[in-house]
């Protein structure tokens, strides 16, 4: 079995030792590296070819967010995951913007953090079920101040999705994986793959935070759900 291949990217050693410790613990992984700044992470990829790099945001020298930005650009197929202690909506678009596919807290467990790494090498993103709720309830709260006609011109976009697309777009806007979502609705991955790809085509949407917005917008997920 082809491991994982994981840089660990944070200034605290402690923080490191656990994650690796977390990690270690599972056949499937192999630790190839470690750095404790984003700078010397950016130097270290090219030699140690990482398939998931699991990074913190605040670091001396380059921050999380600005090494995931120039390793998206300089190595696209590397999958970024930000561990943090930080539960900001603001923190989380400037993640998203820099390409990073998962945004883990540091009070997460082993089970959330194998997740992550999990949906990452999915090709899917992740979040900490609080920081998906944190992320919702701003759609909601901008969504309910949209005017009119932005709400009518969304109902007429969501005509277009069969009912099997709506629903699992609701799923997607409720921070459901791709894995999850097939389990609760009884299908294959392949099978969820094939309607999230046409829901998006239809919609014009093709990455997940809009996804969201625009199925709050859409009132297909309400507040508490």
């Amino acid at each position: 079995m082809k491991k994982t291949r994981i840089l660990i990217v944070d200034d605290h050693a402690v923080v490191r030792d656990g994650i690796r410790s977390v990690l270690q613990s599972s056949p499937e992984y192999s630790i190839v590296g470690e750095a404790d700044d984003g700078e010397l992470a950016v130097e270290l990829v090219p030699e140690l070819k990482p398939d998931v790099i699991i990074m913190d945001i605040s670091m001396p020298k380059m921050n999380g967010i600005e090494a995931a930005t120039i390793l998206k650009k300089e190595h696209p197929d590397v999958k970024i995951i930000i561990l943090t202690v930080h539960e900001d909506e603001a923190y989380a678009y400037q993640i998203l913007r820099a390409g990073a596919c998962g945004y883990v807290l540091k009070t997460a467990g082993k089970k959330e953090i194998r997740d992550a790494i999990a949906s990452a090498m999915s090709g899917e993103r992740f979040f900490s079920p609080g920081v998906s709720k944190m992320i919702i309830d701003g759609f909601i709260k901008r969504a309910s101040q949209e005017p009119p006609s932005v709400q009518a011109d969304t109902e007429v976009a969501t005509q277009q999705l069969t009912k099997r697309e709506t629903e699992i777009l609701q799923y997607i806007a409720q921070g459901y994986t791709n894995r999850k979502i097939a389990e609760t609705l009884f299908l294959s991955i392949r099978t969820v793959n094939s309607h999230r790809t046409n829901l998006m085509q239809k919609l014009d949407i093709h990455d997940t935070a809009r996804l969201v917005r625009y199925a709050m917008e859409a009132g297909l997920v309400k507040p508490g759900e």
